[in-house]
């Protein structure tokens, strides 16, 4: 099998296998897989029978080398036929395998070839658009409240513009985004997945026409404070890739990602907000919006 690693141009030639993509963990969004490249981490792919895989390579931590479920748009492979393609590809793992795969074909038939764990912080938070676009209820009342403060203070005022994402405004989003990681200090030994995620967003910004992507950035007084940007992910879910956002500003988050659902989503039932990576503020920040459903992540390991 002949890898070659993934960049931004690659995408047009990929994107046909993903078509009829029926997985539903962000990691399956090929703009995901392609902007997700830094120096510890390089995502590589390769064509099999009729379907794409791809491969994660590691700089220093090899042990977690894996495989992503080949994607094709006609079929999933059986557990068997991944332990083939495994040993043939010299690999002994998958990582964000949903659990549905594992039901699908049934605990015994996956367990006859892999070992099966948990993936807990790459599990994904799953909404209805519709929920996040209308903000209906009792359950949201504080979301309405806090979008009405934003409004009062800063939209009714003229200090807000919201507007898509373009060339011209890449260079303003990639000041803003330094800025909010140094705020949450991204770059720092233990927050290794936030500093992955900024890699990630620098990436998808500079080639965000490549990618087939699409984004909203918000200014107060002409400066960027926030930015969002969808990718498609299967016939009626697309994934919310990245949301940025000021959290000094009191509402602006509420009302951004009250913007983001109405205006990056439009033909879509259901909006991916990716995972918590672990983090307990991102989980409870993502519980508060109320997810339909969340779609587990497991880890298949080839048995000897």
């Amino acid at each position: 099998m002949n890898f070659t690693q993934l960049t931004a141009p690659d995408f047009n030639r990929y994107r046909p296998y993903f078509e009829n993509q029926r997985y539903e963990l962000c990691a399956y969004a090929l703009s995901s897989i392609i902007a997700w490249s830094n120096n510890e981490y390089k995502p590589y792919g390769a064509t099999y029978q009729d379907a794409f895989v791809v491969a994660a390579e590691f700089k220093t931590e090899k042990q977690n080398r894996h495989l992503l479920l080949p994607v094709s748009p006609k079929r999933m492979f059986e557990p068997e036929e991944l332990a083939v393609l495994a040993r043939e590809a010299g690999y002994n793992q998958y990582w964000f395998v949903p659990r549905s795969y594992v039901d699908h074909f049934g605990s015994d038939g996956v367990e006859r070839h892999f070992e099966v764990s948990g993936h807990g912080a790459y599990d994904d938070y799953v909404y209805r658009v519709n929920d996040l676009a209308q903000l209906k209820g009792n359950r949201y009342s504080k979301k309405r409240n806090l979008i009405k403060q934003f409004q009062r203070n800063y939209v009714d005022a003229g200090k807000v513009v919201v507007e898509p994402i373009a060339a011209q405004s890449v260079e303003d989003c990639l000041v803003f985004l330094e800025e909010w990681c140094r705020e949450r200090d991204c770059d720092a030994d233990d927050q290794m997945d936030l500093a992955c995620e900024k890699q990630a967003a620098i990436n998808t910004l500079t080639h965000f026409d490549a990618l087939g992507v699409k984004g909203i950035l918000l200014r107060i007084d002409g400066k960027v404070n926030a930015f969002g940007i969808s990718a498609p992910l299967t016939r009626d879910m697309a994934t919310l890739q990245y949301e940025k956002a000021f959290s000094s500003i009191k509402g602006l988050y509420q009302y951004f990602d009250n913007s983001c659902a109405s205006m990056l989503f439009n033909g879509y039932t259901y909006l991916n907000k990716e995972s918590d990576m672990g983090i307990p503020g991102l989980a409870k920040a993502k519980r508060s919006y109320h997810p339909i459903k969340i779609v587990e992540s497991v880890r298949l390991t080839l048995k000897d």
